[in-house]
């Protein structure tokens, strides 16, 4: 079973999500912040994280810094599921790593869960 980390701190979001990948046969744990999210990949490294970027304490762009520059485990594909959808910050995900980033309001949950069984296979 393949595992998911949700970073995300909406609550209607994550109850969306939380199903639609339970139903599609993946385990996901879900962190309201960036520093719950490297807490949780610190227990376990997460075959894909779903990082939001505008989160309270720490913001994405600060969990994928870390990511990169201290956790040495094997890689971590992220996905950026955010409402920032500049060029600008599309271009910066991908060059901090990103595998993919998806804007929230162009996506329905349903298109966002087929991007994530692409990005995992």
């Amino acid at each position: 079973m393949k595992k998911i980390i949700l970073v995300e701190d909406d609550p209607f979001l994550i109850d969306i999500y939380v199903s639609r990948l339970k139903d599609e046969g993946y385990e996901v744990k879900v962190s309201s912040n960036g520093e719950k999210a490297l807490e949780e990949i610190k227990k376990g490294t997460p075959d894909l994280l779903v990082l939001d970027i505008v989160m309270p304490k720490m913001d994405g762009w600060t969990v994928l810094k870390e990511i990169s520059e201290k956790i040495k485990s094997k890689e971590i594909k992220v996905m950026i599921l955010s409402n920032l959808g500049e060029k600008e910050e599309v271009e910066r995900g991908y060059e901090m790593g990103a595998s993919g980033y998806l804007i929230k309001a162009n996506y329905t949950p349903t298109e966002v869960v087929e991007e994530i069984k692409k990005i995992l296979e």
